[in-house]
């Protein structure tokens, strides 16, 4: 059945995953994510060395959303590098440095992780203390949101115009708050201090463009379902069978996405894909 699986990957569903790849480096705003994957007989490697999923997506205001998956035998800024090759933009993510060897590529932070941190730290308080700058952080880095709610039913351009006369004021005070801070570097404080002021820049982006979503949640709801299944189907045996998940995945949540039954797109699909052309195979053409 695996064999199956990757042999209808690999002579049919592919075709589409590189038409869906095309549109995705053609827009200005993307999300991307990773996670582990365990690869049993993968070449030069231990069969308990992780490997990784990599997820991209488009936007909030995409015309057709997009979803792809990319296996790869590791982390690296030449993976990033070679699948967003042609894209010009703004990429939000987590601020990891595998994404930092991109050109025309601006890159936007996720407040959602720098609220974390500070909510992890307030955590790891001993009962019956208080840490009252873990949380004042977290009280500052709930105000974005919560002014983001006001927001959310203008237009971008109105959400930019409010963005930089009411959330920006909030922003300059959060960055002057931090820079009077200090924690033990690898206590969860000092740890989501050192977040907040690494990835001040990427940060405060949008603030440029009225599209740009607060936080990277959207990506990290789009690879949850590959992180839920991995936990049922473990690891994959061979990268052909990592890469045929990764190309089902992508399709699967792709239909998701533009409100199409996976199930039943696929079945069309393998219906009609030997005398159809990709491009009109691709979720949103689904009649």
């Amino acid at each position: 059945m695996a064999n199956w699986l990757i042999w209808c990957s690999e002579n049919y569903l592919e075709h589409i995953y590189d038409v869906l790849h095309i549109e995705l480096v053609k827009q200005d705003l993307l999300h991307a994510d990773e996670t582990k994957l365990q690869v049993l007989h993968e070449p030069d490697k231990a069969a308990q060395a992780p490997s990784r999923m990599w997820q991209y997506r488009t936007g909030r205001y995409a015309a057709h959303p997009i979803v792809l998956y990319e296996y790869q035998p590791g982390r690296g800024q030449e993976h990033s590098k070679k699948f967003l090759k042609g894209f010009k933009g703004y990429l939000q993510m987590d601020g990891h440095a595998d994404y930092n060897g991109l050109q025309n590529v601006k890159h936007v932070g996720c407040w959602a992780h720098a609220r974390r941190g500070f909510d992890a730290a307030t955590k790891s308080v001993a009962k019956g203390k208080r840490s009252p700058t873990a949380n004042q952080g977290l009280a500052y880095c709930t105000k974005p949101f919560q002014l983001e709610e006001e927001f959310k039913d203008l237009s971008t351009e109105n959400r930019k115009k409010m963005r930089q006369e009411r959330s920006k004021p909030v922003l300059d005070a959060i960055l002057a708050w931090a820079n009077t801070r200090t924690a033990a570097p690898k206590s969860e404080l000092g740890k989501a201090l050192a977040y907040l002021k690494n990835q001040w820049t990427t940060l405060t982006v949008f603030l440029e463009d009225g599209r740009i979503e607060l936080s990277n949640n959207r990506a990290e709801r789009s690879i949850k379902p590959f992180v839920i299944s991995r936990e049922n189907f473990l690891f994959a045996n061979t990268p052909g069978g990592a890469r045929a998940s990764a190309v089902l995945f992508s399709l699967i949540e792709t239909a998701k996405e533009n409100g199409v039954d996976p199930y039943k797109y696929l079945t069309w699909v393998l219906e009609v894909a030997s005398r159809r052309p990709a491009a009109e195979l691709v979720p949103w053409k689904f009649i």
